[in-house]
């Protein structure tokens, strides 16, 4: 934000004559218009103004649309000004080629699966994620490999003229010819048989209706079904795959989800705030095979400390209130978004688990580099570089109401680890993270993931 006001006596208000939107080729102006408090022929005080200028600018920047994002005040009076919003955006269409690994992080395909190249995805995906210039997000992927799957999701965030209400269809099926069927001293256990048969077979559909009444709250009410089938060799390796007889699991579920988010940046926050809670019941009619009801709440806060500096802190948690879950709805400290750092290579699973994570971070620069005059494409022009050096702390606990002994060294037990890392954040907000980390059972290692622990 850059707010104009040399030779300029700072005034006790100000009224805004207009607002100019420039670099928008594709986005429509009314989706820009809708993260903004600030509105035209309006007057505020100064600091009220100075404060919404902040607040505007990362809520166009957090659409995901756009590289960069600046909110300017240009002064044409003693208490009139116009506002420029200058945009920058990205690059909308993304064809790419499925290569990943299928387990739960690198440390666990590096250390636990012997860094096996089975098990591997590969295909193609698409992402249209500006669709008509209204938001709108299309993601279409084919996948083989190790899990082979096709997925369909279209999400719409508005389809009113006041912009509260949205859509979002989803469509997946895949398939597995190795799966995890129980988790053996904490670690999952997979399973193929010699055949190489396909084990199993899930298909889910979920409708999602949104609302957003102001700017940082989101509410979500989703319905869906799910049906998956296994081979039977599955259920003589663990005949509680299922809490039911039978080779099938079909249901339709219900859930609310609400949303708080308030943060400087989605991708990696320095500031703010963070409230996801929901609230899913799994099985609504009586030929259900399901009867189940699960909340979970993640809560995060993010405090600047100095201009480089920042603490990060956030609780996370997830409860069943019944003893036995099918093996495919199992949770536990080890599945996203659930971990403690030092512990990536196990999986804590329960009924009810509770982990607190926390980061104090420190940047160690901030670049971005013009890559113009060999990138021909604009929306790739630049790019930008941040590193931090982060201390970290995280503890937890899981319950297991079973107390199964072959997870008795881990479960209903206070857990802990720390270490020091390097968060570097990329291209489009892509986070990669470098951590050294010991938890309180001695075990220490060195771990790669992605994407922001919080």
């Amino acid at each position: 934000m850059n707010i104009n006001s040399e030779k300029v006596t700072t005034p006790k208000q100000v009224t805004v004559n207009n607002i100019f939107i420039v670099g928008n080729e594709k986005t429509r102006k009314n989706i820009i218009l809708r993260e903004m408090d600030i509105e035209e022929n309006m007057t505020y005080n100064w600091e009220e103004f100075v404060a919404l200028v902040a607040a505007d600018q990362k809520k166009i920047y957090n659409l995901q649309l756009f590289t960069t994002a600046t909110v300017t005040p240009l002064f044409v009076g003693d208490e009139q000004v116009e506002l420029l919003v200058s945009l920058k955006e990205r690059w909308y269409i993304l064809p790419s080629i499925i290569f990943n690994l299928a387990d739960r992080n690198f440390s666990e395909w590096y250390s636990n699966q012997n860094r096996d190249f089975s098990r591997v995805n590969y295909g193609v995906k698409l992402d249209h994620n500006n669709i008509g210039g209204r938001n709108e997000k299309l993601r279409v992927i084919g996948q083989i490999g190790f899990t082979q799957a096709i997925l369909l999701n279209y999400t719409i965030p508005y389809f009113d003229k006041n912009q509260l209400h949205g859509l979002a269809a989803k469509f997946n099926f895949y398939t597995n010819k190795n799966i995890p069927v129980r988790s053996i001293g904490n670690k999952q256990y997979f399973f193929r048989n010699p055949d190489e048969d396909i084990l199993r077979k899930t298909l889910n559909a979920s409708l999602t209706y949104s609302f957003r009444g102001s700017f940082y709250n989101f509410h979500y009410f989703t319905a869906g079904y799910h049906n998956t089938q296994i081979h039977e060799d599955v259920i003589i390796e663990n005949p509680d795959y299922f809490t039911h007889d039978g080779k099938k699991l079909q249901y339709f579920l219900a859930s609310y989800r609400y949303r708080h988010d308030n943060r400087d940046n989605v991708a990696y926050a320095t500031q703010g705030t963070l409230l996801d809670a929901s609230l899913t019941k799994y099985g609504l009619f009586g030929k259900d095979d399901i009867n189940e009801l699960e909340f979970s709440i993640m809560a995060s806060t993010y405090k600047r400390l100095g201009d480089k500096s920042h603490f990060a802190t956030g609780i996370s948690g997830s409860a069943f209130f019944s003893d036995n879950q099918p093996y495919t709805l199992v949770r536990g400290i080890g599945y996203k978004p659930d971990f403690i750092r030092g512990y990536e290579l196990n999986v804590i699973e329960g009924q009810q688990l509770i982990v607190h994570k926390n980061s104090l971070r420190y940047e160690l620069f901030d670049v971005a580099y013009d890559i113009s005059d060999f990138m021909p494409i604009d929306e790739f022009s630049v790019f930008p570089l941040k590193l931090y050096l982060s201390a970290n702390f995280d503890h937890g606990y899981v319950r297991d109401a079973n107390r199964l002994p072959q997870n008795a060294a881990l479960t209903n037990k206070y857990l802990s680890g720390y270490g020091m890392g390097l968060d570097l954040i990329g291209m489009y907000d892509a986070v990669f993270r470098f951590e050294y980390s010991v938890n309180n059972m001695g075990t220490r290692g060195f771990f790669i993931n992605v994407k922001a622990p919080l």
